[in-house]
């Protein structure tokens, strides 16, 4: 049925049935985490033979429900300083994004595994001890991944002693450079396969086909 309007349209609004209305929901954001005036933090020192200067990586955590039982720990900021200035602008930026990260909330681990996943094209190097670094940016993950297992936000031991054996047995067989070159292993993703006493090791993991 037509109507006629004899006035002048002054505005309008647009009505949805009640059924619509009903089944539209909003999306909140989580809040970002504050930060306290004081920040408990560690810091860790890289020593690459990329450079003749170490870097220093400091983590700061905020304290999570303080005073209740279920009182935690989780990273807020990331800073990293060293006298070589040669990589400062990707640092910089890369420790603003990682600490932004941080902020949101929720479950960050996801980092190391992103980190620890980047290879230099130009190769990787040998940390004492004799374990395999793809890259500057994979030992800054693996550091990251050393501080969430100490404050319990992750599962796991970066090292075992059987492990740094495997290492040095491997670099001291096949030397740097073979076993810098492993294959992909099918556990942890790493590529650290390396043909170890006619059995195939993965140097990141420990995983052996050989038991």
């Amino acid at each position: 049925m037509a109507t006629k309007i004899e006035q002048k349209i002054a505005a309008y609004e647009v009505v949805k049935p009640e059924s619509e209305q009903a089944e539209a929901t909003v999306t909140q954001i989580a809040p970002l985490l504050e930060r306290d005036d004081v920040l408990e933090g560690t810091t860790y020192k890289i020593k690459t033979p990329l450079s003749e200067h170490a870097l220093y990586i400091t983590i700061n955590d905020v304290v999570m429900k303080r005073g209740e039982p279920n009182e935690h720990r989780r990273p807020f900021e990331i800073f990293i300083n060293s006298k070589n200035m040669e990589n400062f602008s990707w640092i910089v930026a890369l420790t603003r994004v990682i600490s932004a990260v941080f902020r949101k909330g929720g479950d960050v681990t996801f980092l190391v595994e992103e980190l620890k996943a980047v290879f230099d094209p130009r190769g990787g190097y040998y940390k004492k001890g004799g374990k395999y670094m793809p890259s500057l940016v994979a030992e800054i993950g693996e550091v990251i991944q050393q501080h969430m297992i100490s404050i319990g936000m992750m599962e796991g031991q970066l090292t075992t002693p059987e492990l740094e054996a495997k290492r040095k047995e491997a670099k001291e067989k096949l030397g740097e450079e073979a076993a810098a070159k492993g294959n992909l292993c099918d556990k942890c993703g790493a590529m650290a396969v390396v043909r170890l006493d006619n059995c195939n090791t993965c140097l990141e993991c420990g995983d052996s086909k050989c038991g």
